[in-house]
C-alpha cells in the first residue's frame, strides 16, 4: 500500500509544492531519521522536504490506484 500525505506548509518551496495538496511519500529510514521526508513532488520527482510539511492521511485502495494512475498517464509522453 502507498503512503500519502497532505502539505500543509511549503515555505521556501512554493514551485515545488502546493500547500493543501496531496502528495506520495517514499519510504527513506535514513531521512527520516534526519526529520525529512521524501516526496513526489510537482516535478514528479523525489525530492526531501521538511517532515513537519505534511500530514499523513490513509486514502482508501481505489483513491491510492487512481491517483497512481493519473500520475502514470500525466508524465507519459
Amino acid at each position: 500500500m502507498k503512503k500519502f500525505a497532505i502539505c500543509i506548509n511549503n515555505e521556501g518551496h512554493e514551485v515545488s509544492l502546493e500547500r493543501w495538496k496531496v502528495y506520495e511519500l517514499i519510504t527513506d529510514e535514513k531521512a527520516s531519521a534526519y526529520g525529512q521526508a521524501r516526496v513526489i513532488d510537482e516535478s514528479g520527482e523525489d525530492y526531501l522536504y521538511p517532515y513537519d510539511f505534511f500530514v499523513r492521511i490513509d486514502l482508501p485502495e481505489l483513491v491510492q490506484e487512481a491517483m497512481i494512475s493519473e500520475r502514470v498517464g500525466l508524465s507519459a509522453p
